[in-house]
């Protein structure tokens, strides 16, 4: 306890705040003998005007003496003096801080996971990780990936500041501790890295003389993600031992969201490149022979599913091209994954495409050898121009039947019937000829089209029956128009409901136009 008077005299010290204020005497002035903080509090309590001054315990104020803390309490007395009461805080004081600290922390880490977690791109993370990194842990910050060949991708922020991005043409063992944070081994403490030999490329644009340095691994799923350097300031705090430990948990996260970023981006072009090898090709006229086709997968997100089509041109001129168009058990990636094991099996075996029974047996006999159990149906067509007219063979393997579309509107179904492949030891397949004059066209199709449900109702299958009227308004349309039109009317069907996958393939014996003859003096004649 220590009490004054209103003229900031002392007038008792006990032993106590004798240790505290070694200075403080009876008789000895409050100035020179306490902390300001302490001298303008009796002031307030002192004031002449009654008025103004606080009552009993109003008073406290906080303060530090050295490195401690204290709270004092003022008790007025009745003869003018104020006692005032000293308990030492300190350790509140700092458990408050830690506390206050450790909540700040927390959520900048919550919220830092929140942003880098948000993105599967590599090059946004890094941009997150430099700038979070440079407004709140450091003044400026740089996150390093490692080399692509000789480069090394960096970007660099300042406080405040937006990410950079560069790729530099240097050698990472000129910065102690970098090299070795970009193989992932543990980080040197940032009191064995001297500033002053911190190469240029090291310090972005922005930044003052270079104070203290940390650099951190960002670890990543098995391998090393990259690494983080945190500079600040000369004249700066030099990072604490605590804000290392910080730094490496934001590493932490920052790391494994890089990682999983890269690993995604991996994985995108490999299934991207995957995906080009299965997705269907574009058809155009081949050897005087039209053709056209369209796929629409049972997921609108999906590219590729169980529904496939083919056109292998033949390989002299004059001889059939083969069409295949088929539909595997199943949906999304695994049928697709089982499509491309026919398609491939089907181009092996283009040498026998002029015997379909015997190319359908050896494809049935190699399905029936793997592990995967799934069966498929199919059609196989052989076209060739002939003249003006295309003449087809065509084989069902399970498959619906081709449809054909006279130019005059008619629509008739190709006598062709099978069993499918890939479930039993035998299949049986009938062969159907048929001969396209100009402007007719055949259809081949999935069940995906005509076990369409939907309509105004809903849960109505788009049927047979209904294709044919719609092939019929299509006479005399090229192929890709016939195409288009199917594809329309079935997306109008199902809406927004679920449906299988959905393929199909116009094959067009395209309609010839007139010659004149030249200036009268030769016969005109009949193209393509």
């Amino acid at each position: 306890m220590l009490v004054a008077d209103a003229d900031a005299v002392v007038v008792h010290v006990n032993e106590a705040a004798g240790l505290v204020f070694p200075d403080a005497r009876p008789g000895a002035s409050l100035r020179d003998a306490v902390p300001g903080w302490l001298v303008r509090a009796h002031a307030r309590c002192t004031a002449p005007v009654p008025a103004q001054r606080p009552p009993a315990g109003a008073g406290t104020v906080q303060g530090r003496v050295g490195d401690r803390s204290y709270e004092a309490h003022p008790t007025p007395q009745a003869d003018g003096t104020v006692a005032w009461w000293l308990v030492d805080d300190t350790d509140h004081r700092l458990a408050r801080e830690a506390l206050w600290t450790e909540r700040r922390r927390t959520e900048f880490l919550v919220r830092s996971s929140n942003l880098l977690l948000s993105s599967l791109n590599l090059d946004r993370c890094m941009d997150v990780t430099a700038q979070m990194a440079a407004d709140h842990l450091a003044d400026a910050a740089l996150v390093i990936a490692p080399a692509q060949g000789r480069l090394l991708p960096v970007v660099s922020c300042v406080r405040g500041g937006s990410p950079s991005v560069s790729r530099a043409a240097v050698d990472p063992g000129e910065v102690p501790g970098l090299a070795e944070a970009l193989q992932g081994f543990p980080p040197v403490p940032s009191r064995w890295l001297d500033p002053s030999a911190a190469p240029a490329w090291l310090v972005p644009d922005g930044l003052d003389a270079l104070g203290s340095i940390v650099i951190t691994p960002l670890p990543g799923h098995g391998v090393p993600a990259g690494a983080l350097v945190l500079l600040r300031n000369e004249g700066a705090e030099a990072f604490t031992e605590g804000e290392e430990v910080f730094a490496r948990l934001f590493a932490a996260r920052a790391g494994a969201a890089m990682s999983a970023a890269r690993l995604y981006a991996e994985q995108a072009s490999i299934t991207d490149t995957l995906m080009r090898e299965l997705l269907p090709p574009s058809l155009h006229q081949v050897c005087g022979v039209e053709y056209a086709g369209g796929y629409r997968p049972s997921k609108d997100h999906e590219r590729v599913g169980g529904d496939f089509y083919d056109v292998h041109p033949a390989a002299d001129e004059g001889a059939p091209s083969l069409v295949v168009l088929g539909d595997v058990c199943g949906k999304g990636l695994e049928a697709a994954v089982m499509t491309g094991k026919i398609r491939n099996t089907l181009h092996a075996l283009l040498p026998m495409a002029d015997d379909h029974h015997r190319m359908l047996s050896l494809l049935n006999t190699s399905l029936l050898n793997t592990e995967n159990a799934r069966f498929a149906t199919m059609v196989l067509a052989s076209a060739a121009r002939d003249g003006n007219a295309v003449r087809l063979r065509l084989t069902s393997a399970g498959h619906p039947a081709p449809l054909i579309l006279r130019s005059d509107g008619r629509v008739e179904e190709a006598r062709t019937k099978g069993t499918l492949v890939g479930a039993l030891p035998e299949i049986t397949t009938q062969t159907a000829r048929v001969t396209l004059a100009p402007g007719d066209t055949c259809v081949l199709y999935t069940d995906g089209i005509s076990e369409a449900r939907g309509g105004p109702m809903g849960g109505v299958m788009f049927g047979e029956e209904r294709l044919r009227r719609a092939l019929s308004q299509c006479a005399a349309m090229p192929a890709e128009a016939v195409v288009e039109h199917v594809q329309m009317l079935t997306s109008q069907w199902v809406g927004q409901g679920r449906h299988d996958d959905m393929a199909v393939v116009v094959i067009s014996a395209p309609r010839t136009n007139h010659l004149s003859a030249v200036d009268g003096h030769t016969r005109g004649r009949f193209t393509a």
